[in-house]
C-alpha cells in the first residue's frame, strides 16, 4: 500500500523544544532575575531538569524554582503567565524541517499534526515554526478531548485526512505515546531518536535527523 499521509508529533519531533526552552529561560532570567543572587546557566539547567521534556507543567516547575532559589518579587502565577505569552517567540524547528515537509507536500501527501498539550499554547508554538500552511489537519489533545496514546486520537486524525491506517506513517519521539500507539491502530511508525541509544523492538524505522525521513519513506 502506498503512503498517502504523514502525521507528526510536535515537541521533540518538529519543534526543537530543548533548544527553544533554554533560550526562553535565559531571556526570562535576564528580564526578571538579573539582580538575583543566582547563576544564570545553573538556573537554566535546573529549569530544564524540572521540566522533564515538557511532561511536568510549568506551574509545578515555577513553584519548585521559587522554593529552591528563594525567589522574591514574583509569584509562580506571574512567571507562568510570562511563559505562556512569550515561549512561542523562542520556538525553533529541528534542522531540515521545512525542506522535508515541502518535499512531502510536493509528492502529494497529506500532512497532519497530532500533539498532546494545551490547545492554544501548542497551536501558537506550531504557528511560530511557520509551517502551518503545509498541514491539512491539526489535532491537539485539549481541543480534541483525547490524548495520546489513546488510539481514538489517531483514528480521528486518519478520518479527517480521509486515509486508512495502512496508508499513513506517524513520526514521533516518544516510544509509547507516538510509536507504539500509532502502530496499535495499524499505522507505520518512524521514531525520531534525539540521541536516545535505546532500541525499540516494534518500530518501522528510526531517524536521528529529519532529513533522513524522505529517503526512508521513498528509497531509491
Amino acid at each position: 500500500m502506498s503512503i498517502k499521509a504523514v502525521l507528526f508529533d510536535l515537541d521533540g519531533t518538529l519543534l526543537d523544544r530543548d533548544t527553544s526552552l533554554a533560550e526562553f529561560v535565559r531571556n526570562q532570567f535576564d528580564r526578571l532575575f538579573a539582580g538575583a543572587p543566582m547563576e544564570k546557566e545553573q538556573f537554566v539547567r535546573r529549569f530544564i531538569e524540572l521540566d522533564a521534556h515538557g511532561y511536568v507543567w510549568k506551574d509545578k516547575v515555577y513553584q519548585q524554582l521559587i522554593a529552591e532559589y528563594e525567589i522574591e518579587g514574583w509569584t509562580w502565577e506571574q512567571l507562568l503567565e510570562d511563559y505562556l505569552h512569550r515561549f512561542q517567540k523562542y520556538c525553533v524547528g529541528y534542522p531540515h524541517m521545512l525542506d522535508m515537509l515541502v518535499q512531502l507536500k510536493s509528492k502529494g501527501l497529506k500532512l497532519a499534526l497530532v500533539s498532546n498539550g494545551f490547545g492554544q499554547f501548542q497551536y501558537d508554538n506550531f504557528k511560530a515554526l511557520n509551517i502551518s500552511h503545509l498541514f491539512d489537519e491539526v489535532l491537539i489533545s485539549e481541543w480534541e478531548g483525547l490524548r495520546k496514546p489513546d488510539p481514538a486520537i489517531f483514528i480521528r486524525a486518519l478520518s479527517k485526512l480521509g486515509v486508512q491506517a495502512n496508508e499513513a506513517v506517524f513520526v514521533g519521539d516518544h516510544p509509547d505515546n507516538d510509536v507504539h500507539a500509532s502502530r496499535s491502530v495499524g499505522m507505520r511508525a518512524v521514531w525520531k531518536r534525539n540521541g536516545d541509544s535505546d532500541k525499540l523492538a516494534e518500530v518501522d524505522g528510526a531517524i536521528d535527523d529529519l532529513a533522513e525521513l524522505i529517503p526512508f519513506l521513498f528509497p531509491t
